[in-house]
């Protein structure tokens, strides 16, 4: 009977089979899940809401000034708790330090030299920094006794545009709507020292007690004037 035999032969191997089972693969570790919060960003300040904000006026100047030389003066400096504004042209300013744009070939009423300086002394660029001109005082308006100075924040709206600018220069006593090549050509205003330039629909928002560090640092007033702005247009008088 040798398939008997065999059979039998078998069946006694497989009972000396080790029974211990086979080792699974190593499962792999799950990292618990961290939950970090998102930072938030408010959305930037629209110019409809600064235009809102600015719409009615309350005269802080004694009087009203030109958009330019000969022109009838109707234009008055407004103020809130927290802003100084007003609404109208604006002619180029090119002085400040020389560069490609700005000299006196472009200008020929070029002049070196701005009221306030870099922080290394130097006058500012009026092609590469975006500021604003405001009037030198006199007896129609100080914008010093207002919390403005050089380095002050503005908020230069034009159409649906916001461009965040210093206080840069100083200009004729009775004249207003001046800002630098520079804001110009970041509102898409032809920035030509005499063939630039708009009209009108221009408002410039001066913000009280603030000011850019360093007045060159444009990033620096960026910040500064969208955190104003907020609080410009959400305060109730």
């Amino acid at each position: 009977m040798r398939v008997q035999s065999l059979t039998l032969a078998a069946a006694s191997a497989a009972l000396l089979v080790p029974t211990t089972p086979l080792a699974t693969p190593a499962q792999p570790r799950t990292q618990p899940v961290v939950w970090r919060p998102v930072a938030w960003r408010e959305a930037p300040v629209s110019a409809a809401d600064l235009l809102a904000r600015a719409r009615d006026c309350a005269p802080v100047s004694r009087g009203r000034y030109r958009s330019d030389n000969g022109a009838s003066a109707k234009i008055p400096v407004c103020g809130t708790r927290d802003a100084v504004f007003w609404k109208a042209d604006m002619d180029i300013d090119c002085d400040g330090r020389p560069g490609p744009r700005c000299n006196r070939r472009t200008d020929p009423y070029f002049a070196a030299s701005t009221a306030y300086s870099q922080s290394d002394g130097r006058p500012l660029s009026a092609e590469r920094l975006p500021f604003i001109v405001v009037p030198a005082p006199s007896r129609i308006w100080d914008y010093r006794d207002h919390g403005v100075g050089g380095g002050s924040v503005v908020a230069v709206v034009y159409r649906d545009q916001v461009q965040y600018a210093v206080v840069g220069d100083t200009g004729p006593q009775g004249v207003i709507g001046e800002a630098s090549y520079a804001t110009a050509e970041a509102l898409g205003i032809r920035p030509h020292p005499l063939r630039g330039g708009t009209t009108s629909g221009v408002t410039y928002i001066v913000f009280k007690n603030t000011r850019a560090s360093p007045i060159e640092d444009h990033a620096a007033a960026v910040t500064k004037g969208e955190r104003a702005a907020r609080r410009f247009v959400d305060a109730s008088e």
